[in-house]
């Protein structure tokens, strides 16, 4: 079923992105829309003067956030629908990408408002742009849930994606997170993006093992992060068997603990740490097993 015909006398709704941080990087075209437009629709009204202030424009604003979306939505509908022309504007970046913005969507959607969106920066193409991981496939996830049991099955749902997965995340919890990412999706090759495009812009890069290693030493870790994983190489299926080897003749030897033994392999073969050590403790029954059949035919 395809969309009704756009009702002619009725405004534009323009989805504005705007800078992630340097002011400069804010296109010519967002310019033109928000110097032209009857009212800017804006997650954060205060954080969205400084920008208009910058570039000398005088607008009227109203706020359109988290809080408020659902009611403002039909208010700004009602506006649009009477042939007002509207931009909707998040904090930083692309609205409605991980920002406010989809219900109004929606709702103008049902109304047959035109929407017109303006590119300009997005945290997600920006890093990725930048990160050195596989960048012909990924997957953006966003925020992940704050309660840990959620984020972990979310996690475990994304274990086995090919693509690079893209994770906005807080400075306060990005080291519990990339923890949760040893564990469950093995020691994989991340990108932290820090502060992009502002003064102390950084990318840390490596083995996930080691980016937590290094963001734990400090004493604090300050601006929005987004977070890049390596898709899971499809030759990790490979190495089961070798894995399995390595189990088999470790525990045979007793050269180490199992702790330390699934910790070392799952970094040297990128698996997760909770597989190798399922892997490990299914060998020992094995051996127990195989053990205790021997006792009783010797006992016979």
């Amino acid at each position: 079923m395809t969309d009704p015909p756009i009702d002619a006398g009725s405004g534009l709704l323009y989805i504005v992105a705007t800078p992630i941080g340097n002011l400069a990087d804010i296109t010519l075209r967002a310019l033109d829309v928000l110097k032209t437009v009857e009212l800017i629709a804006a997650e954060d009204t205060r954080h969205t003067r400084k920008l208009l202030s910058h570039y000398g424009i005088s607008a009227k604003l109203t706020s359109c956030n988290e809080h408020n979306e659902r009611t403002r939505a039909e208010e700004l509908v009602r506006r649009l629908s009477s042939g007002a022309s509207v931009a909707l504007l998040s904090d930083a970046g692309t609205p409605t990408v991980s920002d406010p913005g989809y219900r109004l969507l929606q709702a103008a959607i049902a109304a047959n408002i035109r929407i017109v969106p303006i590119p300009g920066p997005s945290a997600a193409m920006t890093a990725l742009s930048a990160a050195g991981l596989p960048s012909d496939s990924f997957l953006f996830v966003g925020f992940l849930p704050p309660k840990s049991a959620k984020r972990q099955a979310r996690l475990k749902q994304l274990a086995n994606a090919a693509a690079t997965v893209i994770f906005y995340e807080s400075p306060n919890r990005i080291i519990a997170l990339l923890q949760e990412i040893a564990e469950l999706l093995g020691n994989r090759p991340v990108v932290v993006a820090r502060e992009m495009t502002k003064r102390y812009e950084e990318f840390i890069r490596g083995r996930v093992e080691d980016v937590f290693i290094d963001l734990k030493a400090r004493s604090d870790i300050k601006g929005e992060i987004t977070l890049l994983v390596s898709g899971r190489e499809s030759a990790t299926e490979d190495f089961t068997e070798a894995v399995k080897e390595e189990i088999d003749a470790a525990l045979r030897n007793g050269s180490t603990g199992t702790a330390k033994l699934s910790r070392d392999l799952a970094g040297r073969y990128g698996m997760p740490k909770n597989q190798v050590y399922e892997m490990i403790l299914q060998i020992k029954a094995e051996m127990n097993q195989e053990n205790g059949e021997k006792g009783d035919g010797a006992d016979g």
